[in-house]
């Protein structure tokens, strides 16, 4: 066998092993939004860890801990085992996570074992294979079988929207954080110059007034420190009701934009799903990461009218699953899965040239014409590759491979520039 049969054969081998790759990379990692093996996978494996944080209650309980000992070892073997594979699997797909493609496989998945959730798949299961191995402090392995609950970022969509809203609001979370501090600071010193000759146990310094000055400002009130003067107790009553304001403010923040992330996404929208429309296919993981932000996701039941005929266009769509049905004047068109519709008008802020329907459960990420015309003016490789994608579709008859670009709506475009 010479040299080119040799490349041949590994290469046909390769194209199996990376297809079955790639299959298990869209099961585990969210990538098409409803299928089915990906909705059987995540939510047995969300059962799982909850039944583990459940059973790690109830192992407490000295009583129920004698009772049920085997089922609770059984249990912690099939969980150890599931996770095991669980951590194994993300490792080895690893190369197919859209900001490492580039890495090459061996540095993509070091990446992975190095990342935040890397590092919580490991501590789940780790220490429990060394004490099959080794006796540990049975309070030591409690710890890490709580870490198993920071498996569900992954997985929860409430959970990595609240995340992402304390991302998102995180210089005004800062920003209440330092003016908190300084109102601690300064009823601290009010106080310790107020008290202190009082009671110089506990306000003889500013730093032994910092503790009555937290507690007050965050509304505790332990009374374990008390102010015993009449300008002390003035004093304190500021504390308290500015303390009311310095809570209401991260609160409101939180909860804000917390209301904003949930109505704003019907499922979690991840970087396979942007990575796979062919629109964004090449751009860079930065690039991918600013669109995600901009994004908002629908999930649409057949036969729902996503948009009419000659109405104004305020925005584009992407498929992230399903299929849909674009009604023109003369035939109808179908769309499916990492295709996308309505670039043209939302770009040109036009009417709609033809109306586009559910066929089938539609999950579709939505981009506003505002965000799409700030994307495209905030970089320029991206407005790039949009306009050159909508340009070398003029003159194609009706629909193009990658979207929905009607030939009417291409012309009317090319008339007004």
């Amino acid at each position: 066998m010479n040299k080119h049969e040799k490349s041949e054969v590994s290469h046909s081998r390769a194209r199996p092993r990376s297809q079955a790759r790639r299959m298990v990379y869209d099961i585990l990692d969210h990538a098409r939004v409803g299928h089915p093996a990906s909705i059987a996978v995540n939510r047995g494996i969300v059962f799982l860890i909850t039944v583990n944080l459940v059973v790690l209650t109830l192992e407490s309980v000295p009583r129920l801990q004698a009772r049920f000992a085997y089922w609770f070892t059984a249990l912690e073997i099939v969980s150890l085992i599931v996770f095991t594979v669980e951590y194994l699997l993300r490792v080895w797909i690893a190369p197919e996570h859209a900001p490492h493609r580039h890495l090459g496989a061996r540095r993509a998945r070091m990446k992975f074992i190095a990342s935040p959730l890397g590092i919580v798949d490991l501590l789940a299961v780790l220490p429990f294979w060394f004490a099959f191995m080794v006796p540990a402090d049975l309070r030591v392995l409690l710890v890490f079988r709580i870490v198993r609950f920071l498996k569900l970022v992954r997985y929860s969509p409430g959970i990595r929207s609240l995340l992402e809203a304390l991302q998102r609001e995180r210089r005004a979370l800062f920003g209440c954080f330092v003016i908190l501090l300084g109102a601690a600071l300064v009823s601290a010193s009010l106080m310790h110059i107020v008290e202190g000759n009082v009671q110089p146990d506990k306000f003889g310094t500013i730093p032994d007034a910092m503790w009555w000055a937290i507690v007050t400002l965050g509304t505790i009130g332990y009374g374990d420190v008390v102010p015993v003067t009449v300008l002390g107790r003035m004093v304190a009553s500021v504390t308290i009701f500015a303390g009311l304001i310095m809570i209401a403010l991260p609160v409101g923040i939180i909860a804000s934009a917390f209301s904003d992330e949930v109505h704003r996404r019907d499922f979690v929208v991840t970087w396979s799903m942007v990575a796979r429309v062919p629109l964004f296919a090449e751009l860079q993981a930065s690039d991918i990461a600013d669109i995600m932000r901009l994004l908002r996701a629908q999930r649409l039941e057949p036969g729902t009218v996503i948009v009419r005929r000659g109405e104004r266009a305020d925005c584009m769509y992407f498929i992230a699953d399903g299929e849909v049905e674009v009604m023109l004047k003369d035939k109808k068109v179908k769309l499916d899965t990492g295709q996308f519709f309505g670039e043209i008008a939302a770009l040109r802020r036009s009417r709609r040239t033809a109306t586009v329907m559910a066929r089938t459960q539609v999950s579709l990420l939505v981009l506003d014409a505002h965000d799409l015309h700030a994307l495209m003016e905030r970089d320029p490789r991206i407005a790039e590759h949009i306009l050159h994608v909508a340009s070398t579709r003029l003159g194609e008859e009706i629909i193009v491979p990658k979207g929905d670009l009607v030939s009417e709506e291409l012309e009317k475009t090319s008339r007004r520039s």
